[in-house]
């Protein structure tokens, strides 16, 4: 237990003077105002860009389903308390995406982009603290749920802040992205650092590569939004597939839940 600490105590470190660092030596990273410029702008029933819309749909589902599991039956396979609350936070998360990212897509532009990042960054920030949870140590694991999801929100936050006062708006525009790319990242180079160094505690891990590998997907498609759209001869778009590519995440993380089990040869080796 010593040696995990040490470990995460170093990883924390390391990451913090990386941060400093990298705030330090680069400039800023404005919001590319082309990325609102979606190759779908179909409108259906009165709804604009309504494929991209509807396309959210799949998160409420898993969302809602994951929440429900977490805390009623005995579906999920969650034996210590605190996974148990960073998986609602990732579930809240996910459920939120639907909300934030339609509400985006009805009128892509910078503010309302905020409220398409500010999930994500719940439930990225939430499989952080899963994985400490599970394979380091449950107290410092949920201890780090907190910090590390309001971590994220400020990584969003940072790029674009508004202050409302009575009927004025004073909004300060940061536009950087840096923090919110470091939010998207580290989360992935945190978690295979822990999943090298330490056992899992459940079998089945390797649903997490193939929720992964969706996710990786997911940015291929989004990156190539036009691409596929006219390759498909306008039938679907590539940021439409990467919805349903990233919602394949929290499905595959569900069935996970549902299958695993502790893993014998870790009990015997604690």
């Amino acid at each position: 237990m010593a040696t995990r600490t040490v470990y995460a105590a170093a990883s924390a470190l390391a990451a913090t003077t990386f941060l400093v660092v990298l705030m330090k030596l680069t400039p800023s990273v404005p919001q590319p105002q082309y990325y609102h410029d979606f190759a779908d702008k179909r409108e259906l029933f009165g709804i604009p860009y309504a494929v991209n819309v509807m396309s959210n749909f799949p998160f409420l589902a898993i969302g809602l389903m994951g929440l429900i599991l977490c805390h009623y039956g005995n579906y999920f396979n969650i034996s210590l308390q605190g996974e148990k609350w960073a998986w609602t936070c990732f579930y809240v998360g996910v459920t939120a995406v639907a909300f934030g990212s339609s509400y985006y897509h009805l009128k892509p532009d910078d503010g309302r982009l905020m409220w398409d990042r500010l999930p994500m960054t719940i439930a990225f920030t939430s499989v952080v603290a899963i994985f400490i949870i599970e394979r380091i140590d449950e107290k410092k694991g949920t201890l780090s749920i907190i910090p590390l999801v309001m971590a994220g929100i400020i990584s969003v936050v940072y790029w674009r802040q508004a202050y409302y006062f009575d009927s004025l708006i004073y909004t300060w525009f940061f536009d950087d992205l840096r923090l919110y790319a470091l939010a998207q990242s580290l989360p992935f180079i945190a978690i295979a650092l822990i999943a090298i160094l330490f056992p899992p505690m459940y079998t089945h891990s390797m649903y997490w590569l193939w929720a992964a590998g969706f996710y990786q997907l997911a940015l291929v498609q989004e990156a190539t939004d036009r691409v596929i759209y006219m390759s498909t001869l306008h039938i679907v778009s590539g940021h439409t597939l990467k919805h349903l590519s990233a919602a394949m995440g929290p499905v595959i993380l569900t069935l996970m839940l549902t299958k695993r089990s502790i893993d014998v040869k870790r009990e015997k080796s604690l």
